[in-house]
């Protein structure tokens, strides 16, 4: 990284509670995200509507290179899903 780290403390409001994650819009209207359970410290049942915060840095990018591998996995992903749309379609 060349830049030096910069701590940014978040906050945002869980939104849904699923399974393995939770969703959280962020507040400032910045955004949303959606964060695996296991990677939230709680001391009880999260639940919608609860506030959290946490700390992050600013993304870098590592290499302007594409990573085939990764791109071609969300290819054949986002095409089986309107595959599965265009049959849906069909259907009906």
């Amino acid at each position: 990284m060349k830049y030096g780290d910069k701590l940014i403390r978040m906050e945002g409001v869980i939104v849904a509670v699923k399974d393995g994650a939770i969703d959280v819009d962020l507040m400032g209207r910045l955004g949303f995200i959606s964060v695996p359970k296991r990677m939230v410290i709680s001391e009880g049942e999260l639940k919608v509507g609860q506030t959290v915060a946490w700390n992050m840095s600013f993304l870098e990018q590592k290499s302007t290179e594409i990573n085939d591998k990764y791109f071609n996995n969300l290819t054949v992903r986002e095409a089986r899903r309107l595959e599965i749309l265009r049959q849906y379609n069909e259907e009906e």
